[in-house]
C-alpha cells in the first residue's frame, strides 16, 4: 500500500462542568472550553483570563488557564495562573520552569537558585539543574562551570545540553580558548539540527573578532548562512548578532532545544510546546527561539500561531532563511497553499539553495497535484551530492512525483537506482513492489520485495498490507487472508487496507465478512472509492469492481 503523509488537526472536547465554575465566571468559562474546543487560541485565552478575573479561586480556570496562556503565548495570564496554582500546591512541574525564567529576567538570583533545588527535588527536569546553576553562577559574577554527575542516572540527558552551554558561557565571558573546543563538540551533536546554534556561536566569535573562528562555523556556498558570512566578513551588523548571552537568554535557549528533543515523540509534543513558549517568555527577542515555537506550533495544529512566531524573525537578518522555512510550513498547514509555494520558489530559487528548500518546495508542488513540477524540484536537491553519498529518500521522493504523474517507467528506474542505494529500507521496497503489484508488472519478482520489506519491519500496517494483497494478486487467496487480516488489526481505520481484505475475503467465499470489511472501508472514503465500495457491498465482487 502506498501513502501519503498528511496533517489532521484534531479538536479537543468542549464539555463545562458548571459545578466548578461560580456562577460570575459561568459564561467566560464556557466560552473559553468552546473556543479551545475548537481552536481558537485567542478568543480562549482572552475568554480564561476574563474567567480568571472573576473567580480566581477555581484551581480548575486557574489550570485551564495556565495550559491556554503557555499555548497562546501569553506571559501576564501564564504568570497570574501560575501564581494561584502555586499557592494552592498544584503548579505543574514544568511551572518550576515559568518561576525560573521570571527569576532570571528579573537576576533575581536568590530565588532563582531557590527554584532551581526545587526543580532538583521534585525531579522531572532535575537533569537540567548543572546548567541553570551555572547560568545563575554567571549572573551572580562567580562563574562555576555546568558539571554532571556521570554516576547519575540521568546524566546523559544533561551531557546532550552540557557542550552546547559551556560554549555561550564561555563565549559570555570572552574566553575564546574555552569556547572554541566547546563549540565543535556542541555542535557535533546536534548535527541535524545544528544550522541556529552555528549562527549563534559565529555571531559571538565575530563580535569578540575571532572572524576566522567565526567563518569556519557557516558552510561556504550555503543560502542559509549567505547573510551571516557577508556580514562577518566585512566585519558589520555584529554587535546585535553576537551579543553576550544573559542567564535568561541562555536559560530560553535551554528549553528550545529541550522542547524540540521532547516533541520528537509525539507523547512529548504538549509539553514540548509549553517549554518553547516559557523560553520565549525567558528571552522575547531570541530569533532561535521563535523559529522553534513557529515550528511546534504548526505541528501541534496552531497554524496561525506558527505564522505569527515565524513572523517575528527579521526576514532580511541573519535567522531569516530558517524562519521562513518555518513560516512556509506554517502558511501550508494554514491553507495559504498559494502564499507557502511563492515563498518556497523564492527560497529554492537563492544561489546555493540547500537540498532541503528543493524538497520543501516538491512536497508543496506534489500536494498541488504537480507531480512534474514536484519531480524537477526533488531532482534538484540531489545536484549537490556525489553518486555515492546521494540519499535514497531525495531519490523516493522523486520517483514517488514521477509515479503519481503517471510516468511509471522514469519512476522504476529512479526507484530501482534508490533500491540499490539502500537494499535493505523497508520503505524503498514496498514503494517498488506495491507499484508493480498495482500494474501487474513483475509479480513474483514484486512479491519478493515485499516479503523482504515486511521481514524488516512487520509491524508497518500499509507493508503488511502490501504484502497480503500481493499474495492475493498472485492467487496465493489462503495466504493473503491471514496476512490481511493482520494489516486491517494494525490500522482499523484504513480504508485502503479494509478494501483489499474485503476483496479477499469474497474470493476465499466468506461473503458475510467480506462485506462487513467494504463498510470498515466506507467511513473514511471517498470519491470513486466510495462509489466502487457501495457497488460492492450491493452488488457483491465484480471483475469491474476490484481494487487496484
Amino acid at each position: 500500500m502506498l501513502t501519503t503523509p498528511a496533517m489532521v488537526p484534531t479538536m479537543a472536547g468542549a464539555s463545562v462542568d458548571p459545578a466548578m465554575v461560580g456562577n460570575g465566571a459561568l459564561h467566560a468559562y464556557a466560552r473559553a472550553r468552546m473556543a479551545d474546543g475548537d481552536g481558537a487560541l485567542g478568543l480562549a485565552v482572552a475568554s480564561y483570563r476574563e474567567a480568571l478575573k472573576q473567580d480566581p479561586a477555581r484551581i480548575e480556570i486557574a489550570r485551564r488557564s495556565y495550559v491556554q496562556a503557555l499555548e497562546s503565548g501569553d506571559r501576564l495570564l501564564a504568570r497570574q495562573s501560575a501564581a494561584l496554582l502555586d499557592r494552592a500546591g498544584a503548579l505543574p512541574r514544568d511551572g518550576t520552569l515559568l518561576l525560573i525564567g521570571e527569576a532570571l529576567t528579573a537576576k533575581d538570583w536568590a530565588s532563582a537558585r531557590a527554584l532551581t533545588d526545587r526543580m532538583l527535588e521534585e525531579g522531572n527536569f532535575a537533569f537540567l539543574t548543572p546548567i541553570v546553576r551555572s547560568w545563575i553562577s554567571l549572573g551572580e559574577g562567580q562563574y562555576a562551570p555546568p558539571v554532571i554527575d556521570g554516576k547519575d542516572r540521568f546524566a546523559a540527558l544533561g551531557l546532550r545540553y552540557a557542550d552546547e552551554h559551556a560554549a555561550l558561557q564561555a563565549l559570555a565571558r570572552g574566553d575564546l580558548a574555552t569556547a572554541a573546543p566547546a563549540t565543535r563538540r556542541a555542535l557535533a551533536v546536534r548535527s541535524g539540527d545544528g544550522a541556529a546554534l552555528r549562527l549563534a556561536f559565529a555571531g559571538q566569535f565575530a563580535a569578540r573578532r575571532a572572524k576566522a573562528e567565526a567563518l569556519t562555523l557557516l558552510p561556504v556556498g550555503s543560502a542559509s548562512f549567505a547573510r551571516a558570512r557577508a556580514d562577518i566578513e566585512k566585519g558589520k551588523g555584529l554587535k546585535a548578532a553576537g551579543a553576550a548571552t544573559t542567564p535568561a537568554q541562555g536559560f530560553a535557549r535551554l528549553l528550545a532545544r529541550l522542547a524540540v528533543d521532547v516533541s520528537s515523540d509525539s507523547s512529548g509534543s504538549a509539553l514540548g510546546l509549553r517549554l518553547a513558549r516559557i523560553a520565549t517568555f525567558a528571552d522575547p527577542d531570541g530569533p532561535e527561539i521563535h523559529i522553534v515555537s513557529a515550528r511546534l506550533l504548526t505541528a501541534q495544529g496552531h497554524a496561525a500561531g506558527g505564522v505569527a512566531e515565524a513572523g517575528k524573525v527579521p526576514a532580511n537578518g541573519w535567522y531569516g532563511a530558517l524562519a521562513q522555512a518555518e513560516l512556509i510550513d506554517a502558511l501550508a498547514a494554514a491553507g495559504d497553499m498559494d502564499g507557502a509555494l511563492a515563498l518556497a520558489r523564492v527560497q529554492a530559487a537563492e544561489p546555493g539553495a540547500e537540498a532541503e528548500r528543493q524538497v520543501r518546495l516538491g512536497r508543496l508542488l506534489a500536494q498541488k497535484q504537480d507531480f512534474d513540477g514536484a519531480a524537477t524540484a526533488f531532482r534538484a536537491a540531489q545536484a549537490g551530492y556525489e553518486g555515492d553519498q546521494l540519499p535514497w529518500t531525495l531519490l523516493l521522493f522523486e520517483g514517488s512525483a514521477l509515479e503519481q504523474g503517471k510516468r511509471w517507467d522514469e519512476a522504476r528506474a529512479v526507484l530501482e537506482r534508490a533500491a540499490k542505494i539502500a537494499p535493505n529500507e523497508p520503505v524503498i521496497l514496498n514503494y517498488l513492489g506495491y507499484a508493480q503489484i498495482e500494474r501487474r508488472q513483475n509479480v513474483e519478482a514484486a512479491l519478493e520485495l515485499l516479503k523482504k520489506a515486511s521481514a524488516l519491519k512487520p509491524q508497518d500496517a500499509s507493508i503488511t498490507d502490501s504484502l497480503g494483497w500481493a499474495q492475493f494478486v498472485t492467487g496465493n487467496v489462503d495466504a493473503a487472508v491471514p496476512v490481511l487480516e493482520r494489516a486491517a488489526a494494525a490500522a482499523p481505520t484504513d480504508s485502503t487496507i479494509n478494501e483489499h481484505l474485503g476483496d479477499a475475503l469474497w474470493v476465499a467465499g466468506r461473503r458475510y465478512e467480506a462485506r462487513y470489511a467494504w463498510a470498515a472501508a466506507s467511513v473514511f472514503a471517498e470519491g470513486d472509492v466510495a462509489t466502487r465500495l457501495a457497488a460492492k457491498r450491493k452488488m457483491g465482487m465484480r471483475p469491474e469492481y476490484a481494487a487496484p
